[in-house]
């Protein structure tokens, strides 16, 4: 039998942040789709648990019309009714003086006001909603929050207390093969003395015990790599407190064979003792290939 299915609906007021709340969700691993029309959701549900793939998903549901706002009622009542989903609505509601001034700094319309004032258009909205959020598992007022506040919230309502989610990627590369573009820290250790004019070293890789054993015996070596573990380790709680899903550090030098494999190697090491880490180490291999070719 599928497992449950966790399904996280996010709704509320026009402009009271379900962009910011639907990213959020994505960073923690959910699957999200924006605004599904509700009367395809039934079909959605029986897609997804024949792939048994799929157990967090995340839903943003947008009034456009009363006649919309039923179907949303009626796809609540057959998800209650439905045993493989443990479902949570989030309401985002705002005050209507920050609605209207957000609708103001973005140009858009309010659904509900194509023709006429926003505030006309806010007024309808609460009349209609006001059913759906004394539904709602969570109601979060986001007048005075920023967007990196709302996702704060967010995280510590949804996210799992056993895990996090986050994860570290760890790439060592070659800076004369260019720099990773998906790199959110990237360090240059081209300062560290040079294996490569190490007749012996030369072919082998900072994962070769020899060359590891090389970069490492030097004072300068021992003393980056402390005060460059010591900075990550002290920074990465700020990244999951803002929400992010993974941190992507890049550590480089000048072909990415020697050098940066091994301090890679070494920070891996440290990391994976509190975070996941995956690592790759781009361009090891790049001048064995080059010489293979000629």
């Amino acid at each position: 039998m599928a497992e449950s299915l966790e399904l996280v609906i996010i709704t509320g007021m026009s402009g009271a942040g379900k962009t910011v709340a639907i990213q959020s969700f994505e960073d923690m691993g959910y699957f999200c789709i924006d605004n599904m029309p509700p009367n395809l959701v039934p079909k959605f549900w029986e897609l997804v648990r024949e792939s048994g793939k799929v157990t967090k998903i995340a839903l943003v549901v947008d009034l456009r019309s009363r006649s919309f706002f039923e179907e949303i009622q009626n796809m609540l009542v057959d998800i209650e009714n439905t045993a493989f989903i443990d479902t949570r609505l989030l309401f985002l509601e705002a005050s209507d003086s920050e609605l209207v001034s957000r609708y103001k700094e973005t140009r858009r319309t309010h659904p509900l006001a194509m023709d006429g004032l926003v505030t006309e258009g806010i007024r309808k909205e609460r009349g209609i909603l006001a059913e759906l959020k004394t539904r709602a598992s969570i109601v979060i007022d986001t007048t005075n929050l920023t967007p990196r506040q709302l996702r704060e919230q967010i995280n510590q309502e949804f996210r799992s207390s056993k895990e996090t989610g986050f994860r570290i990627e760890m790439v060592s590369f070659g800076f004369k093969y260019g720099l990773p573009i998906d790199a959110d820290i990237v360090m240059d250790v081209r300062f560290l003395p040079n294996p490569h004019y190490i007749g012996e070293l030369r072919p082998q890789t900072g994962l070769d015990q020899p060359v590891y054993d090389y970069v490492m015996s030097f004072p300068e070596t021992e003393s980056f790599y402390q005060k460059f573990n010591d900075l990550l380790l002290s920074i990465m709680p700020g990244y999951i407190k803002e929400g992010k899903s993974s941190l992507t550090v890049a550590i480089g030098c000048t072909g990415g064979q020697h050098r940066s494999v091994a301090l890679t190697k070494r920070i891996e090491e440290s990391l994976a003792q509190k975070y996941k880490v995956n690592t790759t180490h781009r361009d090891k291999d790049k001048r064995k290939e080059t010489v293979n070719r000629s």
